[in-house]
């Protein structure tokens, strides 16, 4: 399925890692609705794919993860538009993937492009980077999921104010919130994303899926309720070959061959 023939993204692997890169440097790779379509089969097809046990995201070039909507398209925008799944619905299916998710933020991340590496589990940029939700500058708000992550990463103040006023985060001050892992210099992003990725890699994969949903759906839920969902995920865990091989290495000090089983 490599060979598939994609338009406005590049697929990379290195051994289990999956890069999917976004391939439109001439509009600092605005995310069209080719492109949505285009990372969104990209990830239906890693997913399922046993080779791939970690999923990064990036911009071609040194100037732009992602700048956001194509405003040519947004400008023919109808109320029903707002409700079909559109970006939204592509950035929960990223948020949703069985496996680990890491934007390599390359540069700008503006709109759209915020909201894309808000949708996956690790953010790492490099120090040029810069972080914004500019979307009231055009009378609209985010509306893939900027208004809802944001405030859920970095707290409700600092979201009400980086969204109220459009202002632009540097990598720095990105890091200093949380809303990055870590700003690190252009030439040290892959090796830093890499290590990140093989430090995921080295866990059980089930644990790793297991993780991702208890944190996901037990943030906005009750303490009784997210803990009950904790149990029964450690619960399906515990009933795991994984489990066993893990616990086992562990005793015999050696390194765990996991199977997701």
């Amino acid at each position: 399925w490599f060979t598939m023939n994609y338009q406005n993204i590049l697929i990379e692997q290195e051994q289990k890692i999956a890069v999917i890169k976004i391939n439109r440097p001439e509009v600092r790779n605005a995310l069209d609705a080719q492109t949505l379509n285009e990372i969104s089969l990209a990830f239906d097809h890693l997913e399922n794919d046993d080779e791939t046990g970690v999923i990064v995201i990036t911009g071609e070039g040194e100037k732009s993860f992602a700048a956001g909507a194509d405003i040519r398209q947004l400008r023919n925008k109808t109320p029903l538009d707002a409700l079909l799944p559109g970006m939204s619905g592509v950035f929960r299916r990223i948020e949703n993937c069985r496996k680990a998710t890491i934007a390599a933020v390359n540069g700008y991340a503006l709109g759209g492009g915020c909201e894309l590496a808000l949708a996956c589990d690790i953010r790492i940029a490099a120090d040029h980077a810069k972080f914004g939700l500019s979307e009231l500058n055009l009378s609209i708000i985010p509306g893939a999921g900027g208004t809802q992550r944001l405030a859920r990463i970095i707290g409700k103040g600092r979201a009400m104010d980086l969204i109220l006023t459009g202002e632009f985060l540097t990598a720095k001050e990105a890091e200093a919130i949380g809303l990055v892992s870590k700003a690190v210099p252009m030439n040290a992003l892959w090796q830093f994303v890499k290590a990140k990725a093989e430090k995921i890699l080295s866990k059980g994969p089930l644990a790793v899926r297991l993780a991702k949903h208890v944190i996901h759906y037990g943030f906005d839920a009750d303490m009784e309720t997210a803990l009950l969902f904790e149990k029964m995920a450690q619960a399906v865990i515990f009933g795991s070959k994984d489990k066993n091989e893990g616990t086992q290495a562990f005793l015999e000090k050696r390194e765990p061959r996991f199977t997701g089983m």
